[in-house]
């Protein structure tokens, strides 16, 4: 196991260098991202070569990669041209609140595609099994954005009869908001719409996944084996069919959550969250380089420590893998 461990790590370290210096690259030779833009108002030659001085803008790029490199390395990933403020302090913040929505919704996708999913395979072309694969349909073919929005008109602005989209009824309040008497209530009921929203497509996709991975371990020769020995069927099910059945959707579920990491672009923006993916897009839109490669750098980190953590826990659950 320790050496699948080291050769995905030695595999992973050279893959995201290569991804952060591309961005790095095309961060630094698009106009959009120039720092001395703000500068050129003031047709000021000599402030413009100063800045650029002060910045390094006119080293080569793989000098001023290996700079940055360096700094972030040491928790230093500069400071955004738009806000003026440490963007390892603005990724923290956005951090924290797009691991609350990650965290409620892979535990809430989780459970509901483990149990739908098990019940469909065991059930097969039975009543159930065709409302949930129906369902499980309609997930994964409805966007994010129009089921967000469907849920803000119906479950939030319609019973309150306020419909402006531009101000969400529902907007989101933080751990953060917690007082001295307790567990803030108003913390969950902000949290429902923005979690379901996110987990539509994923439960959807899951439900397939695990329904798929039980089937064919219910058709396996080791559980007719055991079927023919005369074990219970709910034995069978249970100790059988769906501990190996999770074997797949685990590495799966570890690899989306890695993207979800990124952050969660559509649901941020529906229910004005400031998470990873609305201050990714706030920073592209303001042409705030340092914000971006800050993110790229945390987003890829986190879907290649995901991607690692599916290859190693595939290793653990299935030693096939760690004799091949």
């Amino acid at each position: 196991m320790l050496t699948l461990v080291l050769r995905r790590i030695l595999i992973s370290i050279p893959l995201l260098l290569v991804a952060t210096f591309i961005v790095f690259w095309m961060v630094r030779t698009t106009a959009a991202f120039d720092p001395t833009a703000r500068l050129a108002n003031s047709r000021d030659p000599a402030a413009i070569l100063e800045e650029k001085e002060r910045l390094g803008l006119d080293d080569p790029i793989p000098v001023q990669y290996g700079r940055w490199l360096g700094d972030a390395v040491t928790g230093d990933l500069g400071e955004s041209q738009a806000k003026n403020e440490e963007v390892t302090t603005m990724l923290s913040r956005a951090f924290w609140n797009t691991l609350q929505l990650i965290f409620w919704g892979v535990v809430l996708a989780a459970v509901i595609a483990m149990t739908v999913g098990v019940y469909s395979a065991v059930k097969q072309y039975s009543l159930g099994d065709y409302v949930f694969t129906g369902l499980s349909y309609l997930g994964i073919a409805m966007p994010p954005f129009f089921f967000g929005l469907l849920a803000i008109a119906y479950l939030a602005a319609w019973p309150q009869r306020q419909f402006d989209m531009a101000q969400p009824p529902l907007a989101f309040v933080g751990l953060h908001s917690v007082g001295e008497s307790g567990f803030n209530w108003d913390y969950v009921k902000h949290l429902v719409l923005p979690v379901l929203t996110l987990t539509v497509q994923i439960i959807a996709s899951w439900t397939r996944f695990q329904r798929a991975s039980t089937l064919d371990v219910l058709s396996s020769d080791y559980v007719r084996t055991a079927r023919a020995k005369g074990v219970p069927r709910r034995q069978v099910i249970v100790k059988h069919a769906v501990r190996n059945s999770l074997i797949p959707l685990v590495t799966v579920m570890a690899v989306d959550i890695g993207l979800l990491f990124g952050g969660l672009l559509v649901t941020e923006q529906i229910f004005s969250i400031p998470g990873m993916g609305r201050l990714f897009l706030t920073a592209l839109q303001n042409g705030d380089a340092p914000v971006v490669l800050g993110y790229i750098l945390v987003a890829g980190t986190f879907v290649i420590v995901f991607n690692l953590l599916a290859d190693v826990l595939y290793g653990v659950l299935d030693p096939r893998v760690r004799l091949s």
